[in-house]
């Protein structure tokens, strides 16, 4: 098992892996000076006040002292070194996708063929609220339906609550919409539910319009206001869908109509170091058998985002890439806030020190495809391969934001753990091995071992194997525990 790692040639700090790293151990001629936490950074050579500290060959931030060798470097020595605003350039990077991402037959997975040619992976029946005044008549139609209808062949029915839909104006009006459209639409659904009140801002009507074409036999439309009973009409309008959802089945379908979505939370210092590049090969794999994959988390690119800009497929993406980057910052300043504050209290505990060093762990779970596309918030992903997506970096919202894209499962790597799903699929990946050992009930796949000796060939075939098994039907940890929620982004002022 490696005990301590250099990551990268140009790195003046080297990485604890294992909790038995004492002070006093010497590594490449260095001698750990300070009791070093796994996952925290120590100095490989002296470092001046002012001076660079470098980690993954690119800038974390900068000494605020002097730092001797084989010192603890964390919050008490280092600080970002980011501004607000930059000059950005297109300088298109030859793309080299690793070999042991690359070659190999693409599998097919056992999905669901709806009428649009999309690809669901789940059967599932959802009641989808307007707004959140009837979130209570969305509950008590699901206990009925329960209680009362035999759902063998359905794998969940669920109502998707939220507090939204009525008292909001301009984008925040416009994100609740565009949301509840994606969601009402997704392909994991077999059935739908879409339960109104009457007299919301999120009109129904508009709502049905926002949708498009669509299955008229598979989303239903019901308004509270308009019958005596509610809950006795929607229980009746799900009793014929539950009814219709007998005849699907799943069938041999391509890999490449998987689209999967790319999220960190709670990451640590081996977050860039074992669960987030291991991602980044499916990523690259996937997109190589025609498939798709959407990341997010934006502020999380901040201090990064020139390795995704020269990535870019064209100078027209290279634009949007921009874009995406000044609007979030512009978003931040609109409110006072700072653009920088981050990482989070867990995120130091584990290790991660500046905003650029957890960045620059956060982009490589995007492997090392070109960037294909950048999508709006809710924007559904149309173009094969790396996608970017608008939303912030906090873990519901962006999981979220993932499956209204049209990701059928969401890849959730974490080196602190937590136990939340969004609505479609959220496979844990943890970044330690410890973290998957003590908190078995929540990690879906352990990724701590590519530090204990596994190949990443090997952890890419693990990978693989999991996401096709979970295609195929297999529930993940939050399903069977039931955990599965939205969370809209909300971002101006409520009436």
């Amino acid at each position: 098992m490696k005990r301590i790692i250099k990551i990268n040639p140009a790195d003046n700090v080297a990485v604890v892996l294992s909790d038995d790293v004492k002070k006093g151990d010497e590594f490449e001629g260095v001698v750990i000076v300070d009791e070093v936490p796994r996952g925290h950074k120590f100095a490989l050579r002296p470092i001046a006040e002012g001076e660079a500290v470098v980690k993954y060959g690119y800038p974390i931030g900068h000494a605020t002292r002097p730092i001797e060798p084989g010192e603890w470097i964390h919050s008490h020595n280092l600080a970002t070194s980011l501004g607000d605003d930059l000059e950005y350039s297109y300088n298109p990077a030859e793309s080299g996708v690793p070999a042991s991402a690359d070659g190999g037959e693409c599998p097919t997975v056992n999905g669901f063929l709806r009428r649009d040619g999309r690809m669901g992976i789940r059967n599932e029946l959802w009641i989808v609220p307007t707004v959140g005044c009837v979130n209570g008549q969305a509950n008590a139609i699901i206990e009925r339906l329960r209680r009362e209808c035999d759902l063998s062949h359905v794998d969940d029915i669920r109502a998707f609550t939220h507090n939204y839909g009525c008292s909001q104006l301009g984008q925040d009006h416009a994100n609740t919409r565009d949301a509840l459209a994606s969601l009402i639409r997704h392909p994991n659904a077999g059935g739908v539910l879409v339960l109104g009140l009457g007299c919301e801002n999120n009109q129904p009507s508009a709502l049905r319009e926002r949708l498009g074409d669509y299955d008229e036999s598979r989303i239903k439309f019901l308004v509270a206001q308009e019958v005596d009973d509610e809950v006795e009409a929607g229980v009746e309008i799900c009793r014929g869908l539950v009814e219709q959802m007998k005849s699907d089945c799943r069938e041999p379908l391509p890999l490449s109509m998987l689209k999967v979505g790319l999220k960190c939370g709670g990451s640590d210092g081996l977050s860039g170091i074992t669960a987030n590049p291991l991602v980044g090969l499916f990523s690259d794999r996937l997109v190589g058998c025609g498939g798709t994959t959407v990341l997010t988390e934006v502020p999380e690119m901040f201090g990064a985002e020139t390795i995704l800009m020269d990535r870019a497929e064209n100078a027209d993406v290279f634009a949007d890439i921009v874009s995406l980057i000044n609007d979030f910052k512009a978003y931040f300043r609109s409110y006072g806030q700072p653009i920088y504050e981050n990482p989070s209290p867990g995120n130091k505990a584990g290790g991660i020190t500046t905003l650029e060093e957890k960045s620059l762990g956060c982009v490589q779970k995007g492997g090392s495809r070109p960037v294909v596309a950048v999508l709006g918030y809710a924007q559904p992903a149309v173009r094969h391969g790396l996608n970017l997506l608008q939303a912030p970096g906090n873990d519901l919202v962006a999981s979220t934001a993932l499956a209204l894209s049209g990701c059928q499962i969401v890849l959730f790597t974490t080196g602190r753990g937590t136990p939340f799903g969004t609505f479609v699929p959220t496979m844990k990946i943890s970044t330690n091995s410890q973290l998957a050992k003590r908190k078995s009930n929540w990690i879906d796949l352990n990724a701590g071992s590519i530090v204990e000796d596994e190949t990443w060939q090997s952890a890419l075939h693990r990978l693989m194997d999991k996401v096709v098994e979970v295609a195929n039907g297999a529930k993940l940890h939050h399903e069977l525990a039931g955990a599965k929620e939205i969370a809209i982004f909300k971002t101006g002022v409520t009436l």
